[in-house]
């Protein structure tokens, strides 16, 4: 895949395009995602989840109002929302109510500790693939050789280890095989149960598909 065509396939910049098309062609290769099928569908999935191909860092972000607070995270109380929330005058979260954020709705799960133990924070969602959680950290990092647990910024400002973080992700989640049945929605549900940012996703996805001249066959394709 040259620059050009990730371009097409990504909507990525050409700053951006140069700077991700080397990591993540060589994370495909090793994963082998080598199809257009399969390249489409991971490309799509991850520039819905890096939120275009940002230069690093690529981290989640936690700025939201309190209703939207709400909606998206119902682990947190009505009070919570209120207090830490986007409130009225201001044009973002501050980091120190996003770090509490994280640290309330990612306690207690997948290998993180309790939220005073900063947890949360630090297995946000990191590069690429959006990993969270340092129970995935932990397995990532064993696949691919790099103590991710120990060093989570890696993910979120390496291009390399992003890529191939992303890249064995799809792969141990069975998406290359998703992709070969044409389940675009399947794979989604893989990375993201609660099918957030479904239409995006298919957007993104014919885009990346006709670029790339994978069969894309109506339903089949989106099931």
């Amino acid at each position: 895949m040259d620059q050009s065509t990730f371009m097409a396939a990504t909507g990525a910049s050409q700053t951006s395009a140069a700077f991700w098309l080397a990591p993540i062609s060589s994370a495909m290769e090793r994963y082998q995602i080598n199809t257009p099928a399969r390249q489409a569908a991971f490309l799509a999935q991850i520039a819905y989840e890096s939120g275009g191909f940002p230069l690093p860092p690529v981290a989640e972000k936690f700025n939201y109002a309190a209703s939207r607070l709400d909606a998206v995270f119902s682990s947190l109380t009505q009070t919570q929302c209120n207090a830490l929330g986007r409130q009225t005058g201001e044009t973002c979260v501050p980091p120190d109510r996003q770090q509490q954020i994280a640290n309330l709705v990612y306690q207690n799960k997948c290998g993180n500790g309790p939220a005073a133990s900063g947890d949360g924070w630090r297995y946000r969602g990191l590069g690429l693939i959006q990993l969270t959680f340092k129970g995935n950290f932990d397995a990532a990092g064993k696949a691919i050789g790099v103590d991710l647990a120990a060093n989570p910024d890696s993910v979120r400002n390496d291009a390399g280890v992003a890529a191939l973080v992303a890249a064995w992700f799809w792969q141990s989640h069975g998406c290359n095989e998703l992709a070969d049945q044409g389940s675009f929605h399947a794979i989604t549900a893989k990375i993201n149960p609660a099918h957030e940012g479904e239409q995006g996703r298919d957007n993104a996805f014919e885009l990346a598909s006709n670029a790339l001249g994978a069969a894309v066959s109506g339903g089949n394709a989106m099931a």
